[in-house]
């Protein structure tokens, strides 16, 4: 039923990015590299069968609470039904009241997976606890099962997990899941605020695919039409159905799922995250840190993204019109070495009217916010608990969270 011979057959996602390919005279995804990703109303009842014939006996259901009640607990017992041992690790809250993705989280799953030799993880929840689970799965030499309870963000089959170690936030090599049952059954009851956070997630692509385009063109990042191709119609099909989105009709949500696992499956062919990650991801993981440092309770990360992509599109147009300043380049030592500030300079000014089209194509942070508005999320950074303070110091440190990305905003700050 689930081989991967007949994947093709359940799902719309994988023919659409071949097809796309052959289009574009570029190789689509071998038969081999594809699993399951089943989106449809009763998804999670199909995993007992997947696992049963994937002849895994002892599997490790990963949830936290709220999770646990919301598609856990029917997991677990599918499974018991199926004659298939379970073990639950409830991901524990911080002291702030968040469940996330640190080295305490880590080590209760890890610990938990070795006690109880578990041959399969599967991860009942959002982005934090796929984070939680693909990287333990990967610590543990096991694979990982994705079953999303919201669309909240664009990472449920990526291979790098966003991990906080002493504070500071780190994407590490994980893997990707060997299937995904997205039940929208499930994803249809999703708090209103989870749904804004998945459609923040991909209007960020708005900028990062800006920047990736731009540290292409000065820096000579890896480019492809593809990739780039299959992150702009993910992008644009939520635009056309931000309405649907806005009412969490069933179209709408498929809409959103679909588009936020097509850009993870981008990803997964770039083997890199540049698609769906540029200035606006690092002003989000900036003000992550902060908050963590803070004490502060944490914000829906696609929530922050969204108002992110709406500042930084504020900025590259302000920069399209009037230009970089000059400025000394202050580049850490050792950092970034083998991109010399001068070449970059003369590739910016060779390629000026083309980044200046590029910037063209982000529409403007007025237009941004009124999406973000109409689907309810946060608009601007006060909404966010953001101040004026700590908006600026991100907008002129946050390239540096990620020294191997060449964004429009390091060029900003260091030229």
């Amino acid at each position: 039923m689930f081989g991967k011979e007949r994947v093709a057959v359940m799902t719309d996602i994988w023919t659409r990015v071949n097809q796309l390919a052959a289009q574009l005279g570029e190789e689509g995804v071998k038969s081999e590299d594809r699993f399951p990703i089943i989106v449809q109303s009763g998804a999670l009842n199909q995993v007992a069968a997947f696992l049963s014939e994937q002849s895994y006996e002892r599997v490790s259901i990963v949830a936290d609470a709220n999770t646990y009640e919301i598609a856990g607990k029917a997991l677990e017992a599918s499974l018991t039904e199926k004659g298939i041992s379970t073990n639950l690790t409830l991901i524990q809250p911080n002291k702030q009241g968040d469940v996330i993705a640190d080295e305490v989280s880590l080590i209760q799953l890890i610990m938990d997976l070795q006690q109880y030799s578990a041959q399969v993880v599967v991860a009942a929840g959002s982005g934090t606890l796929h984070d939680i689970s693909r990287y333990s799965a990967y610590t543990a030499g096991i694979p990982f099962i994705s079953v999303p309870t919201a669309p909240s963000v664009d990472g449920f089959n990526s291979k790098g997990a966003p991990i906080i170690i002493r504070g500071e936030k780190k994407t590490i090599a994980a893997i990707g899941p060997d299937a995904i049952f997205a039940d929208l059954d499930i994803l249809v009851k999703a708090p209103a605020p989870m749904v804004a956070a998945g459609f923040g997630d991909m209007l960020g692509k708005f900028t990062s695919l800006f920047d990736w385009k731009f540290g292409s063109l000065v820096a000579g990042e890896p480019y492809s039409q593809l990739v780039a191709t299959i992150t702009r119609n993910a992008l644009q099909k939520c635009v056309d159905h931000q309405d649907s989105i806005a009412k969490r009709s069933q179209e709408g949500i498929q809409t959103l799922i679909e588009a936020l696992i097509e850009s993870g499956i981008a990803m997964m062919i770039l083997g890199q995250s540049h698609p769906a990650s540029g200035a606006e991801h690092h002003l989000s993981h900036y003000w992550e840190m902060e908050y963590i440092q803070l004490g502060k309770r944490q914000l829906l990360h696609g929530a922050k993204v969204g108002v992110a992509c709406a500042e930084i599109a504020a900025l590259y147009h302000q920069i399209a019109e009037s230009g970089l300043s000059p400025k000394a380049a202050q580049m850490d030592s050792g950092e970034a070495a083998d991109i010399s500030t001068t070449d970059v300079q003369a590739a910016i000014v060779s390629h000026w009217k083309e980044i200046q089209t590029e910037i063209g194509r982000i529409p403007n942070a007025q237009a941004l916010r009124e999406m973000l508005h109409k689907v309810g999320g946060p608009t601007t950074p006060e909404q966010l608990g953001v101040d004026p303070e700590l908006l600026a110091r991100s907008l002129q440190e946050a390239h540096n969270v990620r020294r191997n990305r060449y964004t429009l905003l390091r060029a900003h700050n260091e030229i």
